[in-house]
C-alpha cells in the first residue's frame, strides 16, 4: 500500500538558502512529492523525528505538517478501502490528493483546463498560429462571431456550435455581406479550427457533416489576349508607366505577388529568382526571360532585385499606389486649359491579380496541361505526390516562353 513521509528538498536550493518541506508519496516503487508552504534550513530539520527544530515557530510548523500528513494518510487509506488505490498511478494518486488537500486550487485548475478545450479559446490560438494576414482574417471571423453570440461566446463548448447555430450566424451576417463568397470564408476558418480540434482529440462534434458550403461563380479577372496587348502597350502618362511595367513583369513572372515581387533579392547564376511564395511559404522558382530582365534592369534596386522596398515604407503602400494607378490607365481629357484631368480607363475594374488570372488563362487557350499551369502558379497541394516526384521546372519556363511568344509578338 501506498505511505507518506515529509522530505526536505535541498537539491536545488542554494547554500545558505531555507528549503522547500514536502511530502513524499511512495507507491508502486515510484515516488511523488507535494510541496508544503514550510521553508526551513536543514538545521532546522529533524530527519529521524521528522520534526521543525530550533525555529521560532516551530510548534505552529509542527502542527501544521503534522495535520497535512493526516489528511495525506486519511485520504490513501479510504481509496485503499474503496478498492481505487490499485489502479491509480504515482502521478494520479497525487494529483488526487492535491485536489483532496487544494480543492479551490484544484477547481481552478480545472477551470483553466475547460477553458483550454472551449470553442472560443481554440479559435483565437489557431488564429495564433497564422500568418499575419491570415490571423487578420480569422480574427475578423472570431469579431462577426462575438457580435453575433455575444459575450456567450467565450463560454461556449465545441458541442454547442451545432449546425443550427452556425446556420443562424450564416443568415445574421447576410445583411451586412450580402456576398455569399465573403460570407462562406468566415464558414471555413470556424470549419478549420474543427478539423484542427478533431485531429488533436478535442472534440467528436462536427457540424459541417451536413453542410455544404458552396460559393457563387466568381467574375473572371482576366483579359482577352487582345485587350491584354492593348493595355501593357498603351501610351500612358509618363508617371503610370513605372506601373504599367510592374504589372508586365509579374505577368511575365507567371503572375507573381506583389508582396512576393518587392521582396526578390537577385537573379542566380542559372538565371532564375528563387523565394519562398509568402502566401504558401512554398519554394518558387521562376526564369527570368529577356524581355522580363530588360524591365528588371530599368528598376534595379540598390538592397533588393527592384527598387520598389528601396522607395516605398513597405509593400502594402506600393500594392495600393499601383492598384490604383492601373484602374486609370487609359485616355487622359483636360478640362479647359491646364484644367482638371478626367480619366477614362480602358479597365476600371482591373488589378495585379488580372496578371495571374490572364497568364493563366492565356496558357489554357494555347494546350499547356493543366497540371503545368497549376505548378506554374504554384498551386500544388503538398501531397505525398507532390513530395516526392520533383517537377520538371523545364515545362513551366517552356510554357511561359510560348505564352509570351504568343503575347508580345503573336508567335502562336
Amino acid at each position: 500500500m501506498a505511505n507518506s513521509r515529509f522530505y526536505l528538498d535541498e537539491r536545488k536550493t542554494k547554500a545558505g538558502n531555507p528549503c522547500v518541506l514536502k511530502i513524499g508519496i511512495a507507491h508502486k516503487g515510484m515516488s511523488a512529492f507535494i510541496s508544503l508552504d514550510v521553508k526551513i534550513y536543514p538545521n532546522q530539520w529533524d530527519g529521524k523525528k521528522m520534526r521543525v527544530v530550533n525555529h521560532p515557530d516551530q510548534m505552529l510548523m509542527n502542527v501544521y505538517i503534522t495535520g497535512i500528513k493526516q489528511q495525506v494518510d486519511t485520504i490513501i487509506l479510504s481509496l485503499a478501502n474503496e478498492g481505487k488505490l490499485g489502479s491509480m498511478g504515482t502521478a494520479t494518486l497525487k494529483n488526487y490528493i492535491l485536489s483532496q488537500l487544494q480543492p479551490e486550487k484544484a477547481e481552478a485548475k480545472e477551470d483553466e483546463k475547460r477553458k483550454a478545450i472551449l470553442f472560443a479559446t481554440r479559435f483565437k490560438k489557431f488564429a495564433e498560429s497564422k500568418s499575419a494576414s491570415t490571423k487578420r482574417l480569422y480574427m475578423e471571423t472570431y469579431k462577426r462571431m462575438y457580435e453575433y453570440a455575444g459575450e456567450g461566446l467565450e463560454n461556449m463548448t465545441f458541442e454547442e456550435v451545432t449546425r443550427d447555430w452556425i446556420l443562424s450566424f450564416y443568415a445574421y451576417m447576410e445583411p451586412q455581406s450580402p456576398s455569399r463568397n465573403a460570407r462562406n470564408i468566415h464558414l471555413r476558418n470556424i470549419r478549420a479550427v474543427f478539423n484542427e480540434a478533431i485531429d488533436d482529440e478535442i472534440t467528436t462534434a462536427y457540424p459541417f457533416r451536413r453542410l455544404q458550403i458552396k460559393n457563387d461563380a466568381t467574375r473572371k479577372r482576366n483579359l482577352k489576349v487582345e485587350d491584354f496587348r492593348k493595355f501593357i502597350n498603351f501610351p500612358c502618362e509618363e508617371h503610370a508607366q513605372k506601373y504599367l511595367d510592374m504589372f508586365k513583369l509579374m505577368f511575365m513572372l507567371l503572375g507573381i505577388n506583389t508582396i512576393d515581387l518587392c521582396n526578390l533579392k537577385e537573379i542566380d547564376n542559372e538565371g532564375r529568382v528563387n523565394f519562398y511564395r509568402a502566401k504558401t511559404k512554398r519554394l518558387y522558382s521562376i526564369k527570368v526571360e529577356p524581355e522580363a530582365l530588360e524591365i528588371i534592369n530599368k528598376y534595379r534596386g540598390e538592397n533588393w532585385l527592384l527598387n520598389i522596398l528601396d522607395r516605398y515604407h513597405d509593400y502594402k503602400d506600393y500594392y495600393r499606389r499601383l492598384n490604383r494607378a492601373l484602374k486609370k490607365i487609359g485616355p487622359v481629357k483636360r478640362v479647359g486649359l491646364g484644367g482638371k484631368k478626367i480619366y477614362e480607363p480602358l479597365f476600371p475594374e482591373i488589378s495585379t491579380y488580372w496578371a495571374r488570372h490572364t497568364w493563366a488563362t492565356i496558357a489554357a487557350s494555347l494546350d499547356i496541361p493543366r497540371d503545368t499551369i497549376a505548378h506554374a502558379l504554384g498551386h500544388g497541394n503538398n501531397t505525398v505526390t507532390d513530395i516526392y516526384i520533383d517537377f520538371d521546372e523545364r515545362k513551366v519556363d517552356e510554357a511561359n516562353r510560348r505564352v509570351l511568344d504568343w503575347v508580345l509578338y503573336g508567335k502562336r
